[in-house]
């Protein structure tokens, strides 16, 4: 679907060539200097500087000078953005090949307690693919019929768990019920699913009917049960035994975490949005296909969008050709904070080639950007720390030397957390395996 990129990194100074080759300590300080700084934020600054340390940004603006041990990096002509956030994905959670088995999907309609940070295979080769691509941060999502797991936002930098974890929960998973008696074709498919022309198999209404009014019913049972559960452990904590799922659903009924609500058509967001206010919790929307259909609801209610990606097919054959690539410029002319992500593995890499697909149907390119970066950042609650270059925020930062989300630039220099991190892939491995080959 997407044109090659270039997988050969040019450097256009021995400078660059030898920041590449000699990585210097993790808890090293770098001076990026030179470059045109895109803070996301604010102005862009051009010839500007970059000062990390620590892994952290410690300085941003112009003539910055490197304290005695740094490492300075001239990168004049280069481009420096904010590494890229997938808001929605299941890169090291998902198979990458039919022999390897996936941790995606989770059993059982009521997995609250569930986290998916501990079923990330840190060592995917999916991750790699992505970073060096300019994606620096994802949020993992577990799968499911009902409430699947707690979501967690991981830096692809391929250290171990505990060392990858920016936030253990960031919300709960909860994929609404509705009668489909059309499934909706996942956004990660199978080998043998790959044929967009493939028939899907249509469910009688009566039975589409039947599983909706169960889901729905035990959903409410189940949050009616946690709130017995929050007061009996207020009022007779010792002797109220614990229940991880219902302690798991604590958080989301104190108002401090959110649900992470899939609702594709206009009548599951509507029915979510109504749960929302009568449970009164905070909710994110999810590949909202049809979130075009209720702007003002959306904000009305201030209900933030995580966007499906925008090189996807039409659900409905009506619909126009387009509809997926218009959608990002509806929802940034109505006013409602949103972002798009790829729930995938495989297609996380191509975040940038969704975000840059909505701008020739009315998505600025500014605004493009900040729907992989600061947009996400604010959805999820961790602005203070992600998103945009600005001083006391982590360093996790991409040199290029052109637009990101354009496939003829190259990602030239990758930091995360405020380590320089390899580009190497399985992808540039195999590339220079076979370059000589007749």
């Amino acid at each position: 679907m997407f044109p090659l990129r270039r997988i050969v990194i040019g450097v256009c100074t021995l400078g660059f060539a030898l920041a590449l080759a000699q990585t210097p300590p993790a808890d090293a300080g770098y001076l990026l200097r030179g470059g045109t700084v895109h803070t996301i934020s604010g102005p862009v600054i051009e010839n500007g500087s970059v000062l990390m340390h620590n892994g952290k940004i410690i300085g941003v603006g112009k003539d910055l000078s490197a304290p005695e041990g740094f490492k300075v990096l001239d990168i004049h002509g280069q481009h420096i953005y904010p590494g890229m956030i997938d808001g929605a994905s299941m890169i090291g959670l998902e198979k990458t090949s039919s022999e390897e088995a996936s941790d995606a999907r989770e059993a059982g309609l009521l997995n609250p307690q569930l986290r998916a940070i501990t079923a990330v295979n840190s060592s995917s080769e999916q991750i790699p693919a992505a970073r060096s691509n300019g994606v620096t941060t994802a949020i993992e999502m577990p799968e499911g019929d009902l409430i699947s797991g707690q979501m967690s936002i991981v830096h692809l930098d391929g250290s171990p768990n505990d060392a990858m974890t920016v936030v253990p929960t960031t919300a709960i998973h909860l994929r609404f019920p509705a009668i489909v008696t059309v499934p909706v074709p996942p956004h990660e498919t199978d080998e043998e699913d790959e044929d967009p022309s493939k028939e899907i198999e249509p469910i009688p209404y009566a039975d589409a009917k039947r599983d909706y009014d169960e889901k729905l019913r035990t959903l409410n049972q189940f949050f009616e049960e946690a709130r017995h559960y929050r007061q009996a452990r207020i009022g007779k904590p010792t002797a109220t035994p614990v229940n991880l799922k219902y302690d798991a659903l604590l958080p989301v009924l104190d108002g401090k975490t959110p649900m992470f609500v899939t609702a594709v058509r206009e009548r599951e967001i509507r029915e979510a949005i109504q749960f929302a206010r009568k449970e009164k919790i905070k909710i994110i929307l999810a590949d909202a296909y049809e979130a075009y259909k209720v702007l003002p609801l959306l904000k009305s209610t201030n209900t933030p969008v995580v966007l499906g990606p925008t090189h996807t097919l039409p659900l409905d054959p009506d619909d126009p050709y387009d509809r997926s690539y218009t959608t990002p410029g509806d929802l940034y002319k109505a006013g409602v904070k949103f972002c798009i992500a790829t729930f995938s593995s495989r297609s996380s890499r191509n975040l940038p080639y969704e975000a840059a697909a909505a701008v020739p149907y009315g998505l600025p390119m500014d605004e493009a950007y900040k729907a992989v970066s600061l947009n996400v950042a604010q959805i999820f609650g961790v602005a203070n720390r992600l998103g945009s270059i600005e001083e006391g925020k982590t360093a996790d930062l991409i040199v290029v030397d052109g637009n990101p989300m354009d496939v003829r630039t190259n990602v030239n220099l990758v930091f995360i957390d405020g380590k320089l991190i390899s580009l190497d892939t399985r992808q540039k491995e195999l590339y220079e395996k076979y370059l000589g080959r007749q």
